[in-house]
């Protein structure tokens, strides 16, 4: 297979701030990469480097074959964080005025009945909801019909509901064949999405593979926390059959299948131990940036964790 879009040791700085620090990866064609990371990762600084919009103080980018900055603009489909079209422009005119910028578009109300807003499609920009804007701004990058599609953050402001619209839309252009490279800090949308994912943290990539290979090296096992109303040593006296940590106010029994839940249960009641939650959970991707950073996700931000604190 052809790699569509190649970083080889791409380093950029503004200042004394590293944006990013030696990023390698490729995609393949017809892959969908996604960049997970939090604001301030450094994925939209190499978005534009691999775009050609930025010139990367150190390493090389390949785009299509060439450089980023001599890749056909034809055969590209770019959508950035920010994207302001003139707000009194109906969303029919934004994608109209897009497809006018090349010499074989694609039909407008095609475009905009894929993305979900052909109810709206006469309707202002600035009248539109905010995930109805992000869906007409997809449409622009959509009106080439390209070979590699950048989406920066694409389901940043939409609804659930235009959210899996989105997705379906990029999973149906990954089957016909189009390339994409997408960032996000939404661990579920890149386990959904993508064939191989890079964790970006700080400028550089902690770690690149399908979510599956991620997990199963770094996640740790699945297993069940229980959130204890009282002494959480006791708790954890109770549960020596399995393999215990203690953190704070909670018990974490590693590798416990679901169907021994029940035998977890019965000893706490047989301990006559108090408490509020128990939940079991296979490990994710959030997992997985956590060992591999020591940053646990919080919202949008990736919050250092102190592993000597409770």
């Amino acid at each position: 297979m052809t790699d569509a879009i190649v970083a080889d040791g791409l380093r950029k700085a503004y200042d004394e701030t590293v944006a990013l620090d030696g990023v390698s990866f490729a995609v393949g064609e017809a892959d969908v990469f996604a960049l997970i990371g939090p604001n301030g990762a450094g994925k939209t600084t190499l978005v534009r480097a691999l775009t050609g919009t930025v010139d990367p103080d150190a390493g090389t980018a390949e785009l299509l074959g060439s450089s980023p900055a001599a890749a056909s603009k034809e055969r590209l489909g770019v959508l950035p964080q920010s994207f302001s079209p003139p707000a009194r422009l109906s969303a029919r005119e934004v994608v109209s005025y897009y497809a006018g910028l090349y010499d074989d578009p694609r039909d407008v109300d095609e475009i905009l009945a894929e993305v979900g807003v052909e109810e709206s499609a006469d309707t202002w920009y600035e009248n539109l909801s905010g995930g109805q804007q992000r869906r007409v701004c997809l449409g622009a990058t959509l009106v080439n019909d390209p070979d590699v599609l950048f989406l920066d953050e694409p389901t940043t402001g939409i609804d659930p509901a235009g959210r899996r619209t989105l997705w379906d839309r990029i999973e149906t252009l990954a089957a016909g064949g189009t390339t994409v490279l997408l960032t996000t800090h939404d661990m579920a949308e890149a386990e959904r999405l993508a064939d191989r994912v890079g964790l970006l943290s700080g400028g550089e990539l902690a770690a690149v593979g399908t979510p599956q290979e991620l997990v199963r090296a770094h996640g740790g096992d699945r297993g069940v926390t229980v959130t204890v109303d009282g002494d959480v040593e006791a708790a954890a006296d109770a549960l020596t059959d399995w393999a215990t940590r203690t953190t704070g106010n909670r018990v974490i029994l590693d590798g416990v299948d679901p169907q021994a839940i029940g035998e977890v249960v019965a000893a706490l009641d047989d301990a006559g131990t108090s408490y509020t939650e128990l939940a079991w959970a296979e490990p994710d991707l959030e997992d997985v940036y956590l060992s591999l950073t020591g940053e646990a996700f919080e919202g949008r931000e990736a919050v250092p964790v102190d592993p000597a604190a409770d």
